[in-house]
């Protein structure tokens, strides 16, 4: 099944360079905490010896082992934090990238769809459907709002003559003129 095939670049290598360095550090302070736990124990056995200079040399090697190590340990939280910040970049740079590559897809569709194509389109549409609808009605007996204008019209023309039937006839004769 598909092996991905991935390239180690150059920020890669530097990121690796960088952690195994910080794997060396990391052995050499376990080497310097044992030595100054070593130096402890000789000046225990130097005083029991009763060798007080002795003692007191091995206490200053223990406080040099300690100060190495903590400039070790300064060393150690500087590759790490310079390891992590240039993680943090690349994962910044490919989102910038991807960001760009999304913009420029955006812009492409954007042409594509201009307003006037999609004011159109919208346009084109509403007319079928306005033409569909008119479509269904005649197939399906419904009046169009003109026959039905057409009809109202004539109801009240059959109207108008039947009033005009109910009421009585006007007399033709004149009247005569009462002096």
């Amino acid at each position: 099944m598909g092996v991905k095939n991935t390239k180690i670049t150059s920020h890669d290598r530097t990121i690796l360079e960088l952690k195994l360095q910080r794997d060396k550090l990391k052995q050499k302070q376990k080497r310097i905490l044992g030595m100054s736990e070593k130096a402890t124990e000789v000046a225990r056995e130097a005083l029991r010896l009763g060798n007080k200079r002795g003692a007191l040399l091995a206490l200053k090697k223990k406080k040099y082992q300690q100060r190495l190590s903590e400039k070790t340990e300064t060393q150690i939280m500087n590759l790490e934090e310079l390891t992590q910040s240039i993680e943090f970049a690349l994962i910044e740079k490919d989102i910038l990238s991807k960001l760009d590559a999304g913009n420029n897809i955006l812009k492409e569709l954007n042409k594509e769809m201009s307003i006037e194509k999609v004011d159109k389109l919208l346009e084109d549409t509403q007319d079928a459907i306005s033409y569909q609808n008119e479509i269904s009605e005649l197939l399906s007996g419904k009046l169009t709002n003109e026959d039905e204008n057409e009809i109202l019209k004539e109801l009240e023309e059959i109207t108008a003559d039947q009033l005009a039937q109910q009421l009585p006839n006007v007399p033709t004769t004149e009247i005569p003129i009462v002096p």
